[in-house]
């Protein structure tokens, strides 16, 4: 018998003692097979799935399943259909529309219109065309058209636009023995400033606006409103590189100015009016890049008032085509 005490000496057994009932099975059975990659949020192919679902709802929202949610102010395309086809709303830009036989898949009539001459023209050119004609409830043409449009009872579904080349632009104004007088449009992304430039180009005897095919504004049914139908006859030409573009145009004899509050050059009484002309206009925060500026001919500022920091794009555009359009008429 071992001495109670003695080092090493191995102790006494003490009985039976309680087991764990199992609650350390669930760890000894692990947590079940690995879960798809595409199953995982935090994998790659987990964010692409994710990417993925979110894109086929929105097309699903658009294409006039599930009613969606009010539309952000400014930049966001209307409601459309899968086919990307674009709504054009009022009046106006309607019958200026289909005066000048832009293609056109659906005319859509609110009930009980109040007749005026804008609608009885809109009516026959559709009718003449072959166009369909929808006569639809208010609630329905406002969920077509979106909540913030303002369609006056009628809206046109038209295909996307169709942007012709820039130089192809360029022989057709010359072939007509006008003096070009284009607008190009750097880093301006709103569809409303665009609108906007395009009814001034028309306004002062411009012949197109040009856009770059990334980061600007597109001709979208929010452009179409704000160009109040002009859209339908200047033409809007993409550029796929701006700078390149400028610089073709340049070596056809046309002079490229950009707008700029610090340029070196005064608009009023500007010498080169008379001359094949491209404005360039800037984004209201950065201005003109850095490459399209280097490729002007001359950086052109607008004078305003000290306490004034800067003009809306839209309407500095406006204010140099009018100030050309002026010098060109007292020649």
């Amino acid at each position: 018998m071992v001495k109670p005490g003695r080092p090493g000496a191995a102790k006494g057994k003490k009985g039976a003692t309680k087991g764990t009932g199992g609650n350390g099975r669930q760890a000894l059975e692990g947590r079940g097979p690995t879960p798809k990659a595409e199953d995982r949020s935090w994998h790659v192919a987990g964010k692409r799935k994710i990417a993925k679902d979110r894109l086929e709802a929105a097309k699903s929202r658009h294409g006039g399943g599930a009613s969606a949610g009010s539309r952000p102010s400014g930049g966001q395309r209307p409601r459309k259909s899968n086919d990307e086809s674009e709504i054009v709303t009022g009046r106006n830009s309607v019958v200026e529309a289909l005066r000048a036989k832009i293609p056109a898949t659906t005319l859509y009539v609110a009930a009980r219109i109040e007749m005026d001459e804008r609608v009885r023209e809109t009516l026959a050119l559709a009718t003449n065309r072959g166009i369909p004609v929808l006569e639809v409830m208010r609630p329905e043409l406002d969920r077509l058209t979106g909540p913030d449009a303002v369609h006056q009872g009628l809206a046109l579904k038209v295909p996307p636009y169709q942007y012709p080349d820039v130089l192809d632009v360029l022989d057709a104004v010359e072939g007509r023995g006008q003096k070009p007088l284009f607008v190009a449009l750097d880093g301006i992304t709103d569809p409303r400033n665009l609108g906007a430039i395009i009814r001034s180009t028309g306004a002062f005897g411009g012949q197109a606006v040009i856009v770059p095919q990334r980061r600007s504004a597109g001709v979208t049914a929010a452009a179409w409103k704000t160009a109040a139908g002009a859209a339908a006859r200047i033409p809007v030409a993409m550029a796929g590189n701006l700078t390149r573009t400028l610089v073709a145009l340049k070596e056809r004899g046309v002079f490229v100015i950009g707008l700029d509050g610090g340029g070196d050059v005064s608009l009023p009484g500007l010498e080169l009016a008379d001359q094949p002309i491209v404005i360039v206009v800037g984004s209201e925060g950065k201005g003109l890049s850095r490459l399209v500026a280097e490729t002007c001919d001359a950086i052109v500022s607008v004078p305003i008032d000290a306490a004034t920091e800067s003009l809306n794009a839209g309407i500095a555009a406006s204010v140099t085509l009018y100030e050309i359009s002026k010098l060109r008429a007292a020649k």
